[in-house]
């Protein structure tokens, strides 16, 4: 319910990609948002009125003398009660009037007249997306401040392929929900790491550590969603790369630890979540290790180094916030780390508490002493913790 008591105006205008409007106003009431929907004529010829009245529980809107309204205005009254208006899908053509002003239907009087945010989600042919009048429409919106979501790119109704997809609903969902963060990282680099290592024993075996990712990528998501500029360095997982972080996908913790330190020096906050594996074989094998009936060889170890201890030791280190995930004993060796590696936060949590699952219980460790948050989904802590974040950045 990330969306609970927020009003949505949404407005759809004619072209296939209104199918995927339907199942957007689903998801938005799922999040707890209420929608209000007005379409366009040519809207109304790909999904009818009814469909979205239907999911959303409310009359829709198509003809801006619509009576329903006492006053007439209905382009005023639906932007007043609106806390953002997105139009999904905005084909060539709606971008089009609107960049220039025009006000000649329901909908684009409306975008017109609005005192909320506008978010637009773009969808066309590849070709018509490429055309420079598109892109000269685009960037005056841009420069409007206006929120441009997507395309994606992909397979297209025309039988082509390429940019010019209106993203998917729960792309846009996901959208939504960023653009009502505070934006308390505007303007700062968030480097991150998540995920495990593996370290290769032969060329089909490894030493690893458990772990999902799920809370390195929650932290890359939420410092995204409050304005940072976040790159991810990812250990191999199974997870989509949340929408506007750079991802550079590693194995080995020296693969992680070259990538770290290349970027280190050029960003304002460096999480270290990666559950680094401690030790690597100190000479892989070539080939696959065989079974031989007798005792299996012993495979000798050398120690991985300490990412998250050189950044904090870096002539100007960036706001250094590493994790300790532990199995007993956590207030202690969750402090004992924070000192030892001279780094002002630590997060640390029990594995039992949420190993691997979607939801988790942290606590926190600066100079301040120890700030326990509740149990609670990964992205809503990160969210607490990036909040943390910046009241530290604000003390430097």
């Amino acid at each position: 319910m990330e969306l609970h008591g927020k009003r949505i105006a949404l407005g759809v205008t004619g072209g296939i990609a209104a199918y995927k409007a339907a199942e957007l106003v689903r998801q938005l009431i799922r999040e707890g948002a209420s929608v209000q929907v007005a379409m366009t004529d040519a809207a109304t010829r790909f999904v009818t009125p009814v469909t979205f009245q239907a999911l959303s529980g409310r009359p829709v809107f198509t003809d801006q003398w619509d009576a329903r309204i006492g006053n007439n205005m209905a382009h005023i009254d639906l932007s007043r009660e609106a806390d953002a208006l997105l139009v999904a899908p905005a084909s060539a053509d709606f971008l089009a009037r609107i960049a220039h002003g025009l006000a000649d239907d329901l909908l684009s009087t409306l975008v017109l007249a609005r005192d909320c945010p506008l978010l637009v989600a773009p969808a066309m042919n590849r070709q018509m997306w490429e055309n420079p009048a598109t892109q000269r429409n685009i960037a005056t919106l841009r420069g409007d401040g206006i929120a441009i979501l997507g395309p994606g790119c992909g397979d297209q109704a025309c039988g082509e392929s390429g940019l010019g997809r209106m993203l998917e609903p729960d792309e846009l969902v996901a959208a939504l929900i960023a653009h009502f963060q505070p934006k308390l990282l505007a303007g700062c680099r968030l480097l991150l790491t998540a995920g495990p290592t593996f370290e290769a024993i032969d060329p089909v075996r490894g030493i690893t550590n458990l772990s999902s990712g799920r809370m390195g990528y929650a932290i890359a998501r939420a410092a995204r969603e409050a304005g940072a500029e976040v790159t991810l360095v990812s250990g191999p997982v199974a997870l989509p790369c949340p929408p506007g972080v750079t991802r550079i996908a590693v194995t080995s913790a020296q693969q992680m630890r070259e990538a770290v330190l290349q970027r280190a020096g050029e960003n304002d906050v460096f999480v270290g979540v990666a559950a680094v594996a401690d030790y690597r074989p100190a000479s892989p094998a070539t080939r696959k290790i065989k079974k031989d009936g007798g005792a299996p060889s012993p495979i000798e170890l050398v120690a991985n180094p300490d990412i998250l201890a050189e950044v904090a030791a870096l002539p100007v280190p960036p706001l250094c916030v590493g994790f300790a995930a532990e199995s007993h004993d956590l207030h202690d060796y969750a402090e004992k780390k924070r000192r030892a590696k001279k780094i002002p936060l630590i997060v640390g949590n029990l594995i039992s508490d949420g190993f691997g699952g979607d939801d988790n219980t942290l606590i926190l460790f600066d100079d301040e002493g120890q700030h326990p948050l509740p149990t609670a989904p990964k992205i809503e802590l990160a969210r607490r913790l990036v909040a943390r974040i910046a009241t530290l950045l604000e003390k430097r």
